[in-house]
């Protein structure tokens, strides 16, 4: 059998991605396919969004408690052994 090249065959598909825009008006391509991409996808955008900022606030909490805990421990021990 007589298989095409992977690269070649990755770059036969960005001919064809081209070829669909090729001939439309530019503002097909930067304005109403980002705009139908956001309409149809926005919900499941914005979740993950969500989600990945949520993770990241949980995150910096855990640091800055840890943090604050490591603090008063610190300071409890030195100042007990001073006495």
């Amino acid at each position: 059998m007589n298989r095409p090249h992977p690269v070649r065959r990755k770059q036969g598909a960005k001919v064809a991605a081209k070829g669909i825009f090729q001939g439309l008006p530019w503002w097909v391509t930067w304005i109403a396919v980002p705009v139908l991409v956001l309409a149809v996808f926005g919900g499941l955008i914005m979740s993950v969004v969500g989600f990945v900022i949520g993770l990241l606030f949980k995150a910096l909490l855990l640091v800055a408690l840890i943090g604050g805990l490591i603090y008063v421990v610190r300071k409890f021990t030195s100042s007990r052994s001073d006495w």
